[in-house]
């Protein structure tokens, strides 16, 4: 039902929004802008079964026959993340509970609790309705279930399943008090009736009271996926099945375990900055994908279809929603950043939405058919994007290239959400961020890994705020340092174990000995506060009293309380090398650091030939090599390669010139030489090739 070679597109269509003549202007609208996917019915619940058990399918059945007559597929959704308002009148202890003890009302959209068993019992039935009516239809390409999993209840339902999951996850209360260090403030827990969700409190709640509730919540909601899932694969287990994850560090949801549960990884992402952070954004989103489901399949043994790949569910075509204001996409934008998607993996690119409502509460959200309607812009920018992702489908299935792996870790994020910390301005997902954005920066081809994944074919990985580290996490580290790895870990890594707990001795804690540092005291930096580096640059965020164990000096603080003490690091391990990094150096020191590390460690950038300002993205398989060039500046550049120009069909002899805010796409010469990449089915741990990345123009840098 998922053609391999073809990169979907189109957005959410919600034709019960409109009247039937509507309908079929926008399917004559898809066929003109070459959509073939559209998502259908995510919000439809109420107009579905408009009073308990009696179900209207009628108009459902009309607008998926009018998509396959037309050639269009539908991403078939369940509607259960907003529930009717009959449901929430007949079951009101369903609505969700907020941590003051508020309990929310009907008038928005996920007005519900994931534990609560009425509303699971009315998810599945809604569910069942539409796989056994649609499982067979042939416009069903995919089931979307549900819609951005993420809304946090703490009633009594949600308490009930805590304990439960409590008792499962730690077996008696003596491991919950010891895991959870109960003995502060006398919080002792003698039975599971005293055991709540984290409420809200007189002053700071506990810390592994706080990380439990995350992870649990993440298998709630998981559990309540599942369940729609395996009625919909029961019903036709040709159709593949996914849920759209919703990013950001605030979602109590563990994507990388969800990623084995999934048949497609899918992403929403709306990028928050309308500068040039928003294309940083962008790439980090979509590398997180792909390691998502990269872990994903791993853990389902390699089986699934459409295996490890992942889709741009939703992304806004013409808008970035900033703080307080939405932001107009310049001219091209909206391909570039749909193609930069493609580029790092995604199998097509999907939005949110079709077309742009008369009213609702996102009645001014971004559409491919505006308010001004197809005679736009926007429309038009659609138009030649279909017709762009055709030209280059044959990149669907090649595998994405990259040298360096980043560690990123829910739970991390999570324990870095607690407000006893020594700064407020502490975030994981930040710090991934920022160490993905300085080798982006780099033009390096960066994997997100999560502890325990395979490390082979990596030159240099990166650990970036890994606060918890489990022993099994440090024993992944070690062996792959031990055995010719090289590692970069930043301040605030290893400092606690699974439970959030404080490992003592020193910081970082669990990797000390590969580091070779022991770290006394933290320095938490205020707004807008710097230490200067030698070398040049600056430190800011953070800084922290660093002993030597083992490891040489790579740069000094050079000015306030720790002028002359060591601020970088390098340590020779086993075989490897590990860096540490004790504070946040500025963006242009950073890229030089990691930058620097990752030659060291024989990795090499994309293409060292692009100017700053060119996205580098190369993607390979059997078949032969694609390079993305993505040109984020303002005036057109000449980046060295050659073969085919994919969007034009020109030949390109030893350079390719990418138009101001444009792309290219290259279908490289087959006799082009490898790139400097270890082959991670034939090597092993830090050992790495002794040759540089072409850019096809027939020199090494």
């Amino acid at each position: 039902m998922w053609d391999e070679g073809r990169l979907r597109y189109g957005g959410d269509w919600n034709p019960e929004q409109w009247p039937v003549e509507v309908w079929a202007e926008d399917v004559a609208l898809m066929r003109r802008a070459r959509v073939d996917l559209v998502t259908v019915g995510v919000f439809a619940w109420s107009r579905l079964e408009p009073v308990p058990g009696r179900y209207d399918l009628g108009w459902l059945d009309r607008a998926l026959d009018l998509l396959a007559d037309n050639g269009v597929s539908a991403a078939l959704a369940t509607p259960t993340a907003s529930p009717p308002p009959w449901f929430s009148l007949a079951h009101p202890g369903a609505l969700p509970v907020t941590a003051d003890g508020v309990r929310l009302r009907h008038g928005s959209r996920d007005t519900y609790c994931a534990a609560a068993p009425a509303y699971r019992a009315a998810a599945r039935r809604i569910a069942g309705v539409l796989a056994d009516r649609y499982a067979h239809h042939p416009a069903v390409a995919l089931w979307h279930v549900h819609n951005e999993y993420g809304t946090v209840c703490h009633c009594e339902h949600a308490a009930r399943a805590f304990r439960r999951w409590l008792a499962a996850r730690h077996g008696d209360l003596a491991a919950l008090n010891a895991a959870w260090v109960t003995s502060f403030w006398g919080q002792h827990y003698s039975d599971w009736a005293q055991v709540d969700t984290p409420r809200a409190t007189q002053y700071l709640a506990n810390p592994g009271h706080l990380l439990d509730f995350r992870r649990f919540w993440s298998d709630t909601l998981l559990a309540a996926y599942v369940e729609q899932r395996d009625l919909l694969r029961a019903a036709n287990p040709a159709v593949p099945v996914t849920t759209n994850y919703v990013l950001g560090d605030w979602v109590p949801v563990d994507h990388a375990r969800w990623a084995a549960e999934v048949d497609l990884v899918a992403i929403d992402h709306y990028p928050s900055a309308a500068d040039g952070r928003a294309e940083e954004q962008t790439a980090l989103a979509a590398d997180l994908a792909r390691g998502w489901a990269r872990h994903g399949a791993r853990r389902r043994g390699g089986t699934g279809a459409p295996g490890a790949g992942w889709l741009l569910m939703e992304t806004a075509p013409n808008l970035i929603y900033t703080d307080g204001r939405m932001h107009t996409k310049e001219p091209g934008r909206m391909a570039r950043h749909s193609l930069a998607h493609v580029a790092r993996g995604s199998r097509g690119a999907m939005y949110f939405q079709w077309r742009a409502p008369v009213g609702g509460a996102e009645r001014f959200h971004s559409a491919l058919v505006p308010h001004a309607g197809p005679d736009s812009r926007v429309f038009r920018e659609t138009v030649a994007l279909g017709a762009a992702l055709e030209r280059i489908a044959e990149v669907d299935g090649a595998t994405v290239e990259a040298s360096v792996a980043i560690g990123w870790d829910a739970a991390s994020g999570w324990a870095l959400r607690h407000p006893g910390l020594p700064s407020s301005r502490l975030d994981h997902h930040g710090e991934v961020a920022a160490a993905h954005r300085a080798l982006w920066r780099a033009g390096f081809g960066c994997d997100v890994v999560l502890p325990g994944d395979p490390l082979d074919g990596y030159g240099l990985l990166v650990l970036p705020a890994l606060y918890l580290a489990s022993d099994a996490t440090a024993g992944w580290v070690r062996a792959y340092v031990a055995g010719g790895g090289h590692l970069l870990a930043t301040w605030l890594s290893g400092v606690a174990d699974e439970h959030a707990r404080v490992r003592t001795g020193g910081y970082p804690g669990a990797l000390r000995d590969v580091l070779g540092v022991r770290v006394e005291e933290f320095h938490p930096h205020a707004d807008g506060d710097a230490v200067p580096l030698s070398g040049g640059g600056t430190g800011r965020t953070w800084a922290e009293t660093v002993h030597l164990a083992g490891a040489e000096t790579i740069r000094r603080y050079a000015g306030g309380v720790l002028a002359g003490r060591p601020a970088v690091t390098r340590h020779r391990y086993g075989a490897g090398t590990a860096w540490y990094v004790s504070t946040r150096p500025d963006d242009d020191t950073y890229r030089r650091l990691l930058a620097d590390a990752a030659l060291d460690a024989g990795a090499t950038p994309t293409c060292p030939g692009a100017p700053a300002g060119v996205e580098a993205v190369r993607r390979r398989s059997a078949g032969g090599s694609w390079l993305f060039l993505l040109n984020h500046t303002d005036r057109a550049h000449r980046v060295p390669a050659a073969g085919v120009e994919l969007l034009t069909g020109a030949p390109v002899d030893t350079a390719v010139e990418v138009p101001a805010g444009g792309v290219a796409v290259v279908r490289e010469a087959p006799a082009a030489p490898r790139p400097g990449r270890r082959d991670r089915s034939a090597q092993s741990g830090g050992r790495h090739n002794d040759h540089g990345t072409p850019c096809r123009d027939g020199t090494f840098r």
